[in-house]
């Protein structure tokens, strides 16, 4: 399969929030993923947080909603982070949204307590040197003894579980269907999304790069984070159905010493 080069910059959008809805906009999921950052790790109320391609802030509206008073979302996506503002202005939340690329945010080095990048949002780019430059800019903006926090999904649970062809009913109207390959921890996926009145409304080809813990930690420790640790079953929906990479996953703790 032939992917874009740059196919992020434009696949997240409403067709996004509408094939993807059972994980991205499922608030149950939000708070359970909330409550386990605040019960394992603890953060203080105080501290301030980067939401690095945070989408439309379900992480970040939601520890905004629990007191967290400094949170900030960077996202390349205009249509999500305009729609996370709209949603922090009509709750009330001082949650701030920056439209902005992941390897070069153009924040302030040292400003940050926590760095967050969830939701398997890591590992979009076919040249494994872009992904590191998303692991040295989150080193930058974190101040010394600040944590890095990455979600993302259980690769040995991917490649037991791999599907070369998955599909789904979002709606009554819309169908998903995608085509996957998978080659060396690349997954490959064409997505086609068919709607009953409209026909074909989406033919797109993107991929994810899959990670084990020592993979994962040799590009963190690269970046200059140290004390990484894994929670391996951070979320685990299997009984729940098929959710394709967000069906198992892990979450990895670095520290900026």
């Amino acid at each position: 399969m032939q992917v874009a080069h740059d196919w992020w910059k434009d696949l997240f959008d409403e067709t996004y929030l509408q094939t993807d809805a059972r994980s991205v906009c499922d608030d149950r999921l939000t708070c359970r993923e909330v409550d386990f950052l605040e019960k394992v790790f603890g953060f203080s109320k105080s501290s301030p947080i980067l939401d690095l391609c945070g989408g439309q802030g379900r992480h970040a509206l939601e520890l905004s909603r629990r007191g967290f008073l400094r949170v900030i979302l960077l996202d390349y996506s205009d249509y999500l982070t305009g729609a996370g503002k709209k949603r922090a202005r009509d709750e009330g939340l001082n949650t701030a949204f920056i439209r902005g690329d992941a390897r070069s945010a153009g924040l302030r080095s040292r400003a940050f307590r926590v760095v967050l990048i969830m939701g398997s949002s890591f590992g979009y780019f076919e040249d494994e040197s872009e992904n590191c430059k998303m692991l040295a800019e989150a080193f930058r903006l974190l101040a010394p003894g600040g944590e890095l926090f990455l979600d993302l999904p259980d690769r040995d649970f991917v490649l037991r579980k791999f599907k070369p062809l998955i599909r789904h009913r979002v709606s009554e109207d819309l169908e998903v269907m995608r085509t996957r390959k998978l080659k060396d921890d690349v997954i490959y996926s064409r997505e086609v999304v068919t709607s009953s009145n409209r026909g074909c409304i989406r033919d797109r080809t993107y991929c994810t790069r899959l990670y084990g813990p020592e993979k994962i930690s040799e590009l963190l420790n690269a970046s200059g984070f140290g004390r990484v640790c894994f929670e391996t079953e951070f979320m685990c929906r299997q009984k729940q159905g098929e959710f394709g990479t967000m069906t198992s996953r892990m979450l990895v703790r670095a520290e900026k010493a």
